[in-house]
């Protein structure tokens, strides 16, 4: 839907004439092609098509009972309905191959007279040209730019044929119903066009969708000469892929889009769900006065989100999309850049909710672990991820999968997550896929088709962004918060291996979630560093809440193992210091094992990070200019280097005054963490004690 500067409705119009001028008309009776001068009578409009119209083929007249057995998508009844229209097949499989076949021909002429680059610009115009008339369904992604006007450049039909409609479905006149209403429409797509009008009992601006007359019949259609091309290219190519179950999945989405009373419920959804996220804007639906044809909904006024550079917006529109695929399941599987909108006062509205994706929790969690192991470069792991997706088979050899995506991936993921593009990996990964039988459920490929497009948003905004690394915080906050039984067991097998804490991975997600904002200040300045007061702030705020109690009780169990190694350390320190005052006292060997250094420096760390420091950035990490190692860390001048360390948290104390601005339930979880890591010291100290008395 385009919208257009908010004026006084009767003075200006939706729509924009060639001189700049707007024009509005103002509904006190019917309006006829006289007065109005719109288009011509219905007698008229069938001898007058469009050009979309007529190169869609689909200019025949359906009665009531054919219409009604392709309102649902069943491939079995289209069939069986295009049997008895030979003719109409024949004709629209002329219009395809004829059109499509002749720019195919030119441009490989292109290629052979190497003139490909020279004439890039030309052929991507035709090719819009052709679309425009065919209709626009699937689009190569290196055509984009010339392509993406297609949005505002279909033809639109009739809008006596369109006001008819609205009568015919509401069961009403249509000056009885509406105050006002453009004369034509503000937008046309493939599937219908959008007016906009004042509803006469509220008062209410209002968009008025109205689908355009024979495109159900017209996309049944193409989807069956589609779907019987998908089954000539499997079998000729012999690919694992289902392209029939992708072709079903999509065309199931595309019939959900044609009804509206569906897309209105959709709205409604989406609108309890994420409505509520900061600067997220879902208008309301009329549902009401919606039907199959005609969808009624509140009037939203803005710029596309990929003409307007508001990287803060973009951000929202990848936390939405987080909470979309991730949190609920529930996804705009359509995020194209005319159904984002920055509205006046810098909002991100969402509309069109014709075509919506479920995704299940089983592959929402599947998901996360694949980003999680793709991130922290297990790629054996990820190679389990991708069974658990349905992208390769169970019987697949899981060593040469794992050596394939090492070779794949490695030199993207070292670049770090926030350089990983999420474009990039999947070109990487076609080779990979065809030698392994890699399969796309039928379920992927609208989710792989909403993150590229808002990759694609993204880029053009930015052409550094990165969709991945922005959403990966956001994943890296949900892993180390979720309830679910699932990630809390992919959270303690990507932190321990083998019985060892692998601190460097916790403070990898810590560090990663503290980057997932949605406050436009905060996204703003995000290059300009982070004081250390708020980031401590930040961590003590997400340690102390509920939804931090799993991670929590890891905390306290490796500061309970630290404590105790350094309690080793400070008594072994002290014994060697006490023997070198006495004469001839026996060299006595250090009670410290590997484990307990291990923990020892992980205590370090830890402590290094709940104050708010990071390893790197602190000089007592290196002793006279040298970086210290695990063993000379236990004794350096007859004191453990540890012990020294503790001066640089106590420089540190006077940020602990961030605890009065702690909520009062983190304040009383604060009081009761020394009980419980009491505790938990006192367990550990008692198996230890018992295990050296035994053994």
């Amino acid at each position: 839907m385009l919208v257009v500067p908010p004026q006084p409705l009767p003075l200006f119009a939706a729509n924009s004439l060639s001189d700049g001028s707007f024009r509005c008309v103002f509904r006190g009776s019917k309006v006829n092609s006289s007065s109005s001068r719109l288009a011509p009578p219905v007698a008229a409009v069938a001898r007058e098509v469009d050009d979309f119209t007529k190169y869609s083929g689909y200019v025949f007249e359906l009665n009531p009972e054919e219409e009604d057995s392709l309102t649902e998508y069943n491939i079995a009844k289209i069939a069986a309905f295009y049997q008895k229209k030979p003719l109409i097949v024949l004709r629209r499989l002329v219009q395809i191959g004829s059109t499509l076949g002749k720019w195919f021909t030119v441009r490989y002429l292109d290629s052979v007279n190497e003139r490909a680059d020279e004439m890039f610009k030309i052929r991507a115009a035709e090719l819009r040209k052709i679309l425009l008339q065919l209709g626009p369904d699937l689009i190569p992604p290196s055509y984009l730019d010339e392509l993406s006007l297609l949005q505002d450049r279909i033809t639109p039909f009739s809008s006596e044929v369109a006001f008819e409609m609205i009568e015919k479905e509401l069961g009403m006149p249509i000056d009885v119903m509406f105050s006002e209403i453009s004369p034509e429409p503000v937008a046309a797509a493939s599937l219908g066009q959008v007016y906009q009008a004042r509803l006469r009992s509220t008062r209410e601006v209002v968009a008025v969708k109205v689908q355009r007359p024979g495109v159900q019949s017209a996309i049944s259609l193409d989807i069956l000469i589609l779907r019987n091309l998908a089954g000539l290219i499997k079998k000729a190519g012999k690919l694992n892929t289902d392209l029939q179950a992708v072709v079903d999945e999509w065309a199931s989405s595309l019939f959900r889009e044609m009804d509206y009373k569906q897309e209105a419920r959709n709205g409604v959804k989406f609108r309890q769900l994420y409505g509520s996220i900061q600067d997220v804007v879902v208008p309301e639906m009329n549902l009401a006065l919606t039907t199959r044809k005609v969808l009624i909904m509140q009037w939203l006024e803005g710029q596309k989100l990929a003409g307007v550079k508001d990287l803060y917006l973009v951000e929202v529109g990848v936390y939405c999309s987080f909470n979309q695929l991730l949190e609920y399941g529930f996804y705009h599987a359509d995020p194209h850049p005319g159904n984002l909108l920055r509205t006046y006062d810098g909002k991100l509205a969402y509309l069109d909710f014709g075509m919506m994706g479920e995704f299940k929790q089983e592959y929402r969690d599947g998901f996360i672990e694949a980003c999680l192991h793709l991130v922290n470069r297990d790629y054996s792991a990820l190679a389990k991820d991708f069974v658990t997706l349905g992208l390769i088979p169970p019987t697949s050899d899981k060593a040469a999968v794992t050596e394939a995506l090492t070779g794949v991936f490695r030199d993207a993921v070292a670049k770090g997550v926030r350089n990983v593009s999420f474009g990039d990996l999947l070109g990487d990964l076609g080779f990979t896929m065809y030698k392994f039988k890699f399969q796309i459920p039928s379920y992927f490929s609208l989710v792989i088709r909403s993150l590229a497009v808002l990759e694609g948003i993204a880029i053009g905004i930015n052409p550094e962004y990165k969709v991945l690394g922005s959403t990966y915080p956001w994943i890296a906050r949900k892993v180390l918060t979720d309830s679910s039984p699932k990630l809390k067991a992919s959270l303690r097998a990507l932190l321990y291996k083998d019985g060892q804490f692998r601190i460097d991975r916790l403070e990898s997600l810590l560090s990663e979630s503290l980057r997932a904002k949605t406050e436009r200040t905060l996204i703003e300045n995000q290059n300009g560093g982070t004081d250390s007061k708020v980031v401590i702030k930040q961590i003590l705020s997400f340690t102390l809440d509920d939804k931090g109690a799993f991670v929590r009780e890891i905390l306290l169990e490796e500061f309970s193992k630290g404590m105790v190694a350094l309690g080793v350390a400070t008594l072994d320190s002290v014994t060697n210091t006490v023997a070198a005052t006495l004469p001839f006292s026996p060299s006595r060997p250090s009670s410290m094992t590997d484990e307990d250094i291990t923990n020892l420096r992980n205590l370090q760390r830890l402590l290094l990070l709940i104050s708010g420091l990071r390893e790197n950035e602190n000089p007592r990490m290196k002793v006279n200019g040298v970086r210290t190692s695990n063993k000379q860390m236990i004794s350096l001048n007859g004191a453990p280097v540890a012990l020294q360390q503790f001066e640089a948290v106590q420089e540190n104390l006077p940020l602990l005054s961030v605890l009065p601005e702690l909520p009062q339930e983190m304040q009383q979880q604060l009081l009761r963490l020394p009980a419980d890591f009491a505790g938990k010291l006192a367990s550990r100290v008692a198996a230890r004690t018992l295990k050296r008395v035994f053994l």
